[in-house]
């Protein structure tokens, strides 16, 4: 008894150690700041020198500040800021142009203004294979892997990012496969089941460890013999049928395609209170952001590009042929993977609306406001909340003031394959996502796609003349794609176009693309 006293003891001074010592650590960093999505709003504003913002209209059109959906007053700037000029005045005429002076001036303004720069000490990556299993979906043979890539904390350490991915491949095909890496929840698509022996074997263990747990249980499983605590899967029926479909990932691996699930919230959290943590927080230290650090949007973005390391490893994976797709929110992070990483070959971009596809100065549906306001100014770089300004340091701003678009936005993704899809109002693809404004975005920059000798939709680029072709009427020749499905707010009725316009283009080599 006297010795195991003296063992609590040191124990004891052990782990007093142990916790003077994680103080000490911690004590070697700075502070997490914590604050409130409020807070951290009000902080990006007094950095800025923003004593007012204009309020984002209301979706409700029976609202007193309902959003705008009057075409004819949607427009009041309707100059766009110009594609193929150089800052200095230059018009670009040739792809060296394109890629060495003005693609680089676009995408310094894109991170000062609107989307953030990745900070110059980017983090490692070290992804781990954490479960592999063989599964069947359908009538296709799948394996599946569960990826966690730990972001190298050693500087930080108060801040843990684990990015979680999960990769699914058909086993039915011949090489490596083009993927198809989407933001979203990741999951086992059908896990496999124990085998009959093995259930068997897990339900008298079972059995027997609820006995000893609870003895009266004895006599309960006598008089059901036959009862299984935990049942088998019903049988699938050879000549059952689904009355909706196949899902987009179904259509994807009967086309011989494998695709990846990554969870944007693994990457960075998707609100303003989050960005002390996430990997905004873990590269700050734990602090507030700078008016032109990164926000969620790009953050997201930064992570699928880390997925890709993965794939690019992965001898089941062409990964010469990896997409990136998302819908809404995830559209918007979509369409900024696919401009600012190179190495994506293709892109669909779903219902992306405002900080996506549509253009910023327009005015109909979700605004500019809307974007700089407490809600939602986390996707975004803080200097984006300056066009939102009524009242500052530096005057009024509105969406007219900024110095790019959308329009150029998608020209950083040329001469890559880019499908830009929508559904319509009726099914809930709501009138505030600007249908209207992101085709005119399309239009225009389709002149870029051409200059690098790529196709664009096949009209001209006069984006304040040509109209939105009728819903179902998809324009897919050319290596820059639209279409607008008859559904809800979701891109799932566009895959079965997705998947045959992009094998359309599958040898790559034929568009001059600059890794």
């Amino acid at each position: 008894m006297k010795s195991f006293f003296v063992l609590l003891i040191v124990f004891g001074i052990f782990y007093t150690g142990l916790s003077q010592e994680s103080k000490t650590e911690k004590s070697n960093y700075p502070p997490l700041v914590t604050f409130t999505t409020r807070e951290d709003h009000i902080n990006m504003m007094e950095q800025l020198g923003i004593q007012e913002l204009r309020p984002g209209p209301s979706g409700d059109e029976n609202a007193p500040n309902h959003a705008n959906y009057d075409e004819s007053i949607a427009n009041p700037c309707p100059e766009l800021p110009e594609i193929l000029v150089t800052k200095d005045g230059k018009k670009v005429t040739t792809p060296e142009m394109w890629w060495n002076v003005r693609r680089p001036e676009l995408i310094e303004e894109f991170e000062r203004e609107m989307y953030g720069r990745l900070p110059e000490n980017i983090l490692a990556v070290n992804w781990e294979v954490e479960i592999t299993d063989y599964e069947r979906i359908g009538w296709t043979p799948v394996v599946a892997k569960k990826l966690v890539g730990h972001v190298d904390n050693s500087e930080y350490p108060l801040i843990d990012v684990n990015i979680d991915m999960m990769l699914v491949v058909p086993l039915n095909v011949k090489g490596p496969v083009p993927v198809l890496m989407m933001f979203g929840r990741p999951s086992f698509p059908a896990p496999a089941q124990p085998s009959e022996e093995d259930l068997d074997l897990i339900n008298r263990t079972f059995k027997e460890s609820l006995i000893k747990i609870n003895p009266e249980l004895e006599e309960v499983f006598k008089r059901y013999p036959a009862y299984e605590p935990i049942k088998r899967e019903t049988p699938y029926a050879f000549f059952q049928r689904r009355s909706d479909g196949p899902t987009p990932t179904e259509e994807l691996l009967a086309a011989g395609w494998g695709y990846a699930t990554i969870n944007p919230a693994s990457i960075q959290a998707d609100n303003g209170a989050g960005l002390t943590r996430g990997i905004i927080g873990l590269v700050n230290k734990g602090q507030p952001r700078k008016p032109d650090d990164w926000g969620s949007l790009r953050a997201w973005a930064w992570g699928a590009a880390r997925g890709l390391d993965y794939l690019e490893t992965d001898t089941l994976v062409d990964a010469s042929k990896v997409g990136i797709e998302g819908v809404s929110r995830y559209g918007k992070a979509a369409l900024v993977t696919l401009a600012f990483e190179p190495r994506f070959a293709m892109g669909l971009i779903g219902s992306s609306g405002k900080g996506g596809v549509t253009l910023h100065r327009r005015v109909f549906g979700e605004a500019v406001e809307s974007l700089a306001g407490s809600g939602e100014y986390h996707w975004m770089a803080g200097n984006y909340i300056k066009y939102g300004a009524e009242k500052s340091a530096f005057g009024r701003k509105t969406g007219c003031d900024l110095p790019v678009d959308s329009h150029q936005l998608l020209a950083l993704c040329a001469p890559r394959l880019t499908f830009v899809s929508y559904g319509i109002p009726e099914k809930g693809d709501a009138k505030w996502l600007d249908q209207e404004g992101s085709y005119m975005a399309v239009i225009s920059a389709g002149s870029v796609f051409k200059l690098l000798g790529a196709r664009d939709l096949g009209v001209s680029n006069d984006y304040m003349k040509e109209k939105m072709p009728p819903v179902l009427s998809g324009l897919l020749d050319g290596h820059l794609a639209w279409r607008q499905h008859d559904g809800g707010h979701t891109d799932a009725p566009n895959y079965k176009f997705f998947i045959p316009w992009a094998g359309k283009f599958v040898d790559y080599e034929k568009v001059p693309v600059r890794r």
